[in-house]
């Protein structure tokens, strides 16, 4: 059963079937966020997607960036994403028309950032979320 499902923009319904989460700077033991260290948590997280789901497509959605004020010990700004890192697993029905045998559906695994722990739905998913182009983005499996 799924945890939740969504309506893209599309008007493609998805369903979210695994979804992981954790706390965005949650291994940052010194230092303070910047382009530099988000850059690393956001490479971090897709390959990590990858790792987890191999064979499945991965698609980053880019995260907002607030500018906090103040620099760094180098000068830099400090910039802040989004306090929880998101990997989700979606499925749907086929893409491909060739395939409406029932035996096929499509995958699309996404990372994303936002700032609760809730699961996302209709109500509460990032834009970027809800107009994901699945049908560019994901890929057909035989079930």
């Amino acid at each position: 059963m799924p945890l939740s499902h969504l309506t893209l923009s599309s008007r493609r319904g998805i369903a979210l079937t695994e979804l992981r989460l954790r706390s965005t700077y949650g291994g940052l033991i010194a230092g303070v966020p910047t382009q530099q260290v988000n850059e690393r948590i956001v490479a971090r997280l897709v390959r990590t997607a990858e790792d987890a789901y191999p064979g499945r497509p991965v698609h980053l959605i880019p995260p907002d960036v607030t500018a906090r004020g103040g620099t760094s010990h180098r000068g830099e700004p400090i910039e802040d994403l989004p306090a929880v890192a998101c990997v989700g697993m979606f499925d749907s029905a086929e893409i491909d028309p060739a395939h409406n045998s029932g035996w096929y559906f499509s995958a699309l695994v996404v990372v994303w950032f936002q700032p609760t722990p809730d699961p996302p739905t209709n109500d509460n998913a990032p834009v970027g979320l809800r107009s994901l182009a699945w049908d560019e983005l994901a890929r057909d499996f035989e079930d």
